[in-house]
């Protein structure tokens, strides 16, 4: 018995590996890349990889910085159109009079805007991927 579960377990990992693979190529991929001091702000670098098939026309989100005491300390929109198909990005932008060292996490809220060829999209958050490089983690 203890044999024919490990055969099925196997079995359904060998299953999931082409779905987690789909989903992954069908993923708008965010990385927070760096945080970087820079003349009394802090810089961040963002990597967005769009592995859809689709070009973004429109990509803004709704960003929240939260300090090392997990208080709100900015918000902001990033806009990341365009974004080509299968093209992979780096957005820059500074936080003013904050410290990288006293930030703690950054939140995508929300998606403000989200457009592709198509048309306006509304299933942009759910194609969010997020990983972060940083010691601030970057979270949905």
């Amino acid at each position: 018995m203890r044999m024919f579960g490990m055969v099925v377990g196997l079995l359904l990992v060998g299953l999931a590996a082409p779905v987690l693979a789909q989903d992954q190529k069908q993923a708008i991929n965010v990385e927070l890349n760096r945080l970087e001091p820079s003349a009394g702000t802090c810089r961040a670098y963002v990597v967005i990889e769009n592995a859809t098939e689709s070009a973004f026309s429109d990509l803004r989100y709704d960003l929240v910085i939260f300090d090392d005491s997990g208080i709100v300390a900015r918000r902001l929109a990033l806009e990341t159109a365009p974004l080509p198909a299968g093209k992979t990005s780096l957005k820059v932008f500074d936080l003013a009079d904050l410290a990288c060292d006293r930030i703690g996490r950054i939140l995508i809220n929300d998606i403000l805007e989200c457009a592709d060829t198509s048309g306006t999209r509304d299933d942009c958050l759910a194609l969010l991927r997020l990983s972060s490089r940083s010691t601030s983690p970057l979270i949905r």
